[in-house]
């Protein structure tokens, strides 16, 4: 590698529109530049790498909780891979329920300093979380804040006058906490995940909230977990749980086509915190996103894909019921 790759990491909590940002940063990326993003998930089956891999960018998956665990060999794996491809740009992703500062802390490490050349860390923001004690007394969703340079406000389309002059408030308090960093602190408001590309230039600023503090607990998959369906297997189910969270998901064999309007409804039924699928409909190929109650839609390319769909909640939710659901509404060729 002739130079550093300039690296960002995009974090936020669930819901708040991170991989929405990325796919439009991959969208509006220079053509003649190759990107890279390394994605980590909560749950067990990744569904935000399908999303991207339409949009030419090298995606690198680590599912089933935080990619710093395990001495940080996930992370250490995927990223190397990732540059030895000689990206022009690195995104990482981490987990809504992950804990940036660790993240920070490896990529500022002598492993990876020399070819790693981290720039301003974004954090998404919901303004209506700020209001809410589940999120705004919420250890890592305040770590994410903490650790970013970026403040990004999602979702201004979505929320009331109120919520903004209680981001303002939140801002000013956010600033006076990091005084030393408070001038190059910068708060943008966004609808549905836009991004300038120039904000990623932004040089980071050290701050003594990037001190790692790692001093969590959650159940880990297996190092490089196998999602590919054996000889035979139609299709499986994965659960996780940690920090307060319940996560299942299933992986479809290509056999299988759901019907669209009733996967729609049920998708809509559930009360959840959060799901993200791409299925095979009999309407085609979909990307279905559903957060505070809103169920979004995205027709995709893909043919013969694996359907994937993953559920997480606060709490622990019937799983066999819900499977029982996916299983009457799909088709087996």
């Amino acid at each position: 590698m002739v130079q550093r790759v300039a690296t960002n990491i995009i974090t936020g909590f669930l819901g708040a529109g991170k991989t929405t940002t990325i796919l439009h940063l991959l969208k509006n990326k220079p053509k003649n530049e190759n990107w890279a993003v390394l994605v980590n998930e909560f749950g067990e089956i990744g569904i935000d790498g399908a999303l991207m891999v339409e949009h030419g960018a090298m995606i690198k998956e680590i599912p089933g909780g935080c990619m710093c665990c395990t001495a940080g060999v996930p992370m250490s794996v995927g990223i190397n891979a990732l540059l030895r491809t000689n990206p022009d740009r690195l995104l990482i992703e981490p987990t809504g329920l992950g804990h940036p500062k660790e993240v920070i802390a490896k990529l500022l490490s002598e492993q990876f300093l020399p070819y790693v050349d981290l720039k301003a860390t974004v954090a998404l923001v919901d303004p209506r979380h700020l209001s809410i004690d589940k999120y705004s007394e919420n250890k890592n969703f305040n770590d994410q804040l903490d650790s970013a340079q970026i403040i990004m406000a999602n979702k201004v389309d979505q929320v009331e006058e109120i919520d903004l002059v209680q981001l303002s408030i939140w801002f000013e308090s956010f600033k006076q906490k990091h005084a030393a960093k408070a001038d190059q602190l910068h708060l943008i408001t966004s609808i549905q995940g836009e991004l300038d590309l120039s904000m990623l230039d932004i040089d980071r600023v050290h701050s003594n909230t990037d001190e790692p503090s790692h001093s969590h607990s959650h159940h880990h998959a297996d190092f490089e977990p196998q999602f590919a369906l054996k000889p035979g297997e139609k299709f499986i189910r994965k659960e996780n749980k940690g920090q307060g969270y319940y996560s299942c998901g299933w992986l479809f064999g290509a056999e299988y086509t759901f019907n669209f309007d009733q996967l729609f409804s049920m998708l809509s039924a559930l009360t959840a915190e959060r799901v993200k699928a791409v299925v095979n409909t009999d309407q085609g190929c979909y990307a279905f996103n559903v957060s505070n109650g809103v169920v979004s839609v995205n027709q995709m390319t893909l043919e013969g894909y694996e359907s994937r769909v993953e559920v997480i909640d606060s709490q622990l939710m019937p799983w066999q019921q819900l499977e029982d659901i996916l299983l009457s509404i799909a088709k087996n060729k």
